[in-house]
């Protein structure tokens, strides 16, 4: 007896326990994926795995292929254009001087590292032949005062956006969780957040910079005066959204779980962290991610006007200095700001779905 030519081949049991395998790992991974921005090692992982190649290759077409031609499209534009916009420093830089400026600021690092490292070196000398000599009483620790490099700026603006965005989150959230559960209390904060949620950050400075001069005195202590206004300006531009979305999360939770808190008869306590932070931590992350992505734009501002060390001075002092570099570095300033705005939401986005089961973007 012969087989027939349609005949479909035997399945290998130990194979496809092994293909199954591998797309619950993909699966899995997905999640991860998803989060670092990566989402096109999905179906790159699905092809290699034997799934389908066209459909996969279609995903990864739309999630990786457009985006990558869209950027070659941006870039292309803007080395045609930017030669043709002439403005006092000269013409608009295109992506082959911005580049350069990148090396330049890296350059400039490496030689204050070098500046920083002959200055302590030199100090440890003076001080080593003063004790030799008998004279460990005029041995002196001095710190380095040279001018901060682009990557310190970066540092300084990041602690202060996360400290400010920290403060903001502390008031936001009991805050908000008080309005969602009193509809008198969410009556009295309401004209509050509709007045204040749109003020500018150039309104608040002035005020913010006049009361931490009257009641820091020195900049002795932990923060610097700079440091603490523009956190604080941060702080009361960043708040809302989380207010806001806070409240609105817990105002609506399951009513079923609010009976269930009743009969139960459980303390308020418990009723908050046992039934109404769980329900509505995913709208509390997603302001949470709205209030920081405010908070890193208004600190750009805020370290302007404060000149509070960080990328928003940076971006001042280069257009203040008028050099035929300057804009160039302001626009390595600028994509600095986005990348790191991105990172931000990123890591925004990874704490909430390590704490949500909610399916988020």
């Amino acid at each position: 007896m012969t087989m027939t030519s349609d005949a479909q081949p035997a399945i290998d049991p130990a194979k496809e326990a092994r293909r199954e395998r591998n797309f619950t790992r993909i699966t899995k991974a997905d999640a991860w994926f998803k989060v670092l921005g990566f989402s096109w090692l999905t179906p790159a992982l699905k092809i290699a795995a034997g799934d389908n190649v066209n459909r996969n290759a279609r995903d990864i077409w739309r999630m990786l292929g457009v985006p990558v031609l869209s950027i070659v499209i941006f870039l292309l534009a803007w080395s045609a254009l930017a030669p043709k916009v002439q403005t006092s420093l000269g013409a608009i830089p295109g992506p082959a001087q911005v580049w350069e400026q990148v090396g330049s600021l890296h350059e400039d690092y490496l030689r204050n590292k070098e500046k920083e490292a002959a200055f302590y070196e030199r100090q440890a000398t003076r001080n080593a032949e003063l004790i030799a000599d008998g004279k460990p009483d005029k041995v002196k620790e001095r710190s380095f005062t040279g001018s901060p490099s682009y990557y310190a700026q970066i540092w300084t603006s990041v602690q202060t956006v996360f400290f400010g965005f920290a403060i903001g989150t502390a008031i936001a959230i009991p805050v908000g969780i008080m309005s969602g559960l009193s509809p008198s209390f969410n009556a009295a904060m309401n004209p509050i957040i509709q007045i204040f949620k749109p003020v500018s950050p150039l309104a608040w400075l002035p005020i913010v910079t006049m009361v931490v001069s009257a009641v820091v005195l020195t900049n002795d202590g932990t923060f610097s005066k700079s440091f603490l206004i523009s956190a604080i300006t941060v702080t009361l531009c960043s708040l809302w959204p989380t207010i806001i979305n806070t409240a609105h999360g817990v105002a609506n939770i399951d009513k079923d779980l609010v009976s269930v808190g009743k009969v139960l008869k459980l303390t308020t306590y418990t009723k908050i962290t046992k039934l109404v932070l769980p329900s509505a931590l995913p709208l509390i992350f997603t302001g949470m991610r709205l209030s920081l992505g405010v908070g890193w734009m208004v600190l750009i501002a805020a370290e302007m006007l404060a000149q509070n060390p960080g990328l928003g001075k940076f971006v001042w002092d280069e257009f203040q200095n008028g050099s035929s570099d300057s804009l160039a570095r302001i626009m390595v300033a600028v994509f600095t700001i986005g990348i790191i705005g991105y990172i931000l939401d990123r890591v925004m986005f990874a704490l909430q779905s390590m704490f949500t089961f909610e399916e988020t973007r």
